[in-house]
């Protein structure tokens, strides 16, 4: 071989050998992974396999942190996929809705009142036109039935205040958008406790009350609305759904056989680094990024 053209030849090799693994090194110094998804394993699952998840499930939770873009954007792709998939129906249900609205979304969904009219007066979150109001018209524009779960939020705040008796004083008409009663409430349920806790000694046992009074709703709200062979998607804060308890206790008490899976929401300042413990909570975690932008 011609020493010129071995030179030339062995020149190529070095320089691939030195800038091809300079390439990665700074390639993986600049990638910016915003979210993974992880099993209670630690070990990360692809979209695609959170869908078939869910697609497989009777019921999905969606546990939210409410202000997070990342869960708000992947719950909106979530419902357009399942929406796809022709094997069961789809319903969703909003813990952003309360019971007495479902008047106003059914109004709206079928044409009898505008936009406008319905935003006015269904007492919608801030956070609304960013975050919820994408799946909202999405259900709209497709067909897919829309459930109010939550009960309003008036008596919660009397169940606060006056402990769950307050609601045995109800008219039969409100007691419609509550839970049968009498409701159980298990104060010794972990997540019960933990609220009571983080209130720092503010809050009595009617802080916990007040809390299942809406779970309790909720999982009644779902198992009375259900079709048979529907498949459920419910978009809640991870609170009511972690660690299959709040909504989910009051639905298996009910119904234990549901195929449910269950979505928890955190943020970590490393979504590639996550301890293991953090992912116990929920069947899947979506872990987002601690600097990743909010939406208030």
């Amino acid at each position: 071989m011609d020493i010129k053209i071995w030179l030339k030849k062995y020149h190529l090799i070095i320089v691939y050998a030195v800038t091809i693994p300079l390439i990665m090194a700074f390639s993986s110094i600049y990638e910016k992974d915003v979210y993974r998804l992880y099993n209670q394993d630690g070990e990360i699952v692809s979209y695609s396999e959170l869908l078939h998840l869910a697609l497989e499930s009777e019921i999905t939770f969606f546990g939210e942190l409410h202000n997070s873009a990342i869960a708000h954007w992947l719950q909106y792709e979530l419902v357009r996929d399942a929406a796809e998939d022709a094997s069961a129906s789809l319903m969703i249900g909003m813990e952003m809705f309360e019971r007495d609205q479902q008047i106003l979304i059914d109004e709206y969904f079928a044409g009898k009142i505008s936009q406008n009219s319905f935003e006015n007066e269904a007492r919608l979150w801030n956070n609304y036109k960013t975050d919820y109001k994408p799946i909202v018209e999405f259900a709209k524009s497709n067909g897919i039935a829309l459930i109010a779960t939550n009960i309003p939020r008036r008596y919660a705040s009397a169940v606060y205040s006056g402990g769950l008796e307050v609601l045995d004083s109800l008219s039969t008409e409100a007691k419609k958008w509550i839970a049968p009663l009498p409701v159980e409430v298990d104060v010794e349920l972990p997540g019960y406790k933990n609220i009571l806790e983080a209130a720092h000694g503010h809050g009595s046992a009617n802080l916990i009350y007040s809390q299942a009074i809406k779970d309790a709703t909720m999982a009644h709200s779902i198992l009375s609305t259900m079709e048979e062979g529907s498949r459920f998607i419910h978009v809640n804060g991870s609170y009511h759904s972690n660690n299959y308890e709040g909504i989910i206790w009051y639905i298996n008490r009910e119904k234990d056989d549901l195929k449910i899976l269950t979505i928890n929401t955190i943020t970590v300042d490393d979504v590639n680094r996550v301890d293991r413990e953090k992912l116990q909570a929920s069947d899947i975690t979506l872990v987002v990024s601690s600097r990743m932008t909010t939406t208030f």
